[in-house]
């Protein structure tokens, strides 16, 4: 015998990516993040191509993941995605040493970070209402 299969943690209509330990801090990837949040997934792929901090090439990846997953693995309609959620969470911190003068030393701490996105497809009477 088997467990029995795990439910479904996200709506029928939802698709996620997940990155863990990525070598930015969880303060730096949540601006990233809040650039993307609530809006539509091609449009939040153009904003990300041409963002010039470093980790958004990383974040996109993990969005164009979602994409595919909605696509593929959900049979959503690619169009209709919105992005619903990214969410932003602490990981490891590497812990440093850094010499200072007259023999002290300080602590850097390198912080790494989760990141969750999730798309939904949005239904196309909820866009009549709005415009």
């Amino acid at each position: 015998m088997s467990k029995p299969k795990h439910a479904r943690g996200i709506a029928d209509n939802e698709a996620q990516a997940v990155l863990h330990n990525l070598r930015v801090s969880p303060r730096k990837l949540n601006l990233v993040a809040g650039l993307i949040r609530n809006q539509p997934a091609q449009a939040a792929v153009a904003t990300l191509t041409f963002s010039k901090r470093r980790i958004a090439q990383d974040v996109r990846k993990a969005l164009e993941s979602a994409i595919a997953n909605a696509e593929n693995n959900h049979q959503l309609d690619v169009d209709q995605l919105v992005v619903t959620r990214a969410e932003v969470g602490r990981s490891a911190v590497m812990k440093r040493f850094h010499a200072r003068g007259r023999g002290r030393s300080s602590r850097i701490e390198k912080w790494f970070s989760h990141l969750k996105i999730v798309v939904a497809e949005r239904d196309a009477s909820a866009d009549a209402k709005v415009a």
